[in-house]
């Protein structure tokens, strides 16, 4: 499984560039999940309904399924949050994984990064990230891509991508 990391603060637009960076992937041929890392609890479900009823009744896991999509919600209640290689391991077989979030594993990377954050860029911190979009002239020996360069920046995800065994 091939996997690629965007990095960035908050704000930045990194789900935006994701998002347009996987329409140019698809329209390749190529099969194209995503893991986001949420830092803050969620809830995909909604109050009243019967998933979310037995999911405050105690279920560990509850899966929703129709003609259309599936979802399969699983309670981290006394366990530790599960590192990204078991997160892979769920996943159904693909040709890449777009990974947002996950800043601290080691996996190549693209920082997300714009002037007007006024935040300090992250690739000196981070020897896993291999290119910058930005909106900032920057002296680096790094890949500089604009933000909106989608077809550059798609085709630099595809050369730089690695191999990841996702977790027994």
């Amino acid at each position: 499984m091939k996997v690629f990391g965007f990095a960035g603060y908050s704000g930045s637009g990194k789900t935006t560039l994701i998002e347009n960076i996987i329409p140019v992937l698809v329209k390749r041929g190529l099969r194209v999940s995503l893991v986001k890392h949420a830092h803050h609890a969620f809830d995909v479900d909604q109050p009243g309904k019967d998933s979310y009823r037995h999911r405050q009744a105690g279920a560990s896991e509850v899966m929703l399924t129709s003609a259309r999509r599936w979802i399969l919600m699983h309670e981290n209640t006394d366990q530790p949050e599960p590192e990204l290689p078991e997160q892979l391991a769920r996943m159904s077989p693909c040709d890449i994984v777009l990974i947002e979030g996950f800043k601290k594993q080691p996996i190549p990377k693209l920082e997300i990064h714009r002037k007007a954050h006024n935040v300090p860029f992250l690739f000196d911190g981070d020897p896993h990230i291999v290119g910058i979009a930005t909106d900032e002239l920057l002296q680096t020996e790094l890949p500089l891509f604009g933000l909106n360069d989608y077809e550059a920046l798609s085709a630099f995800v595809l050369e730089k991508a690695a191999e990841v065994e996702p977790a027994p």
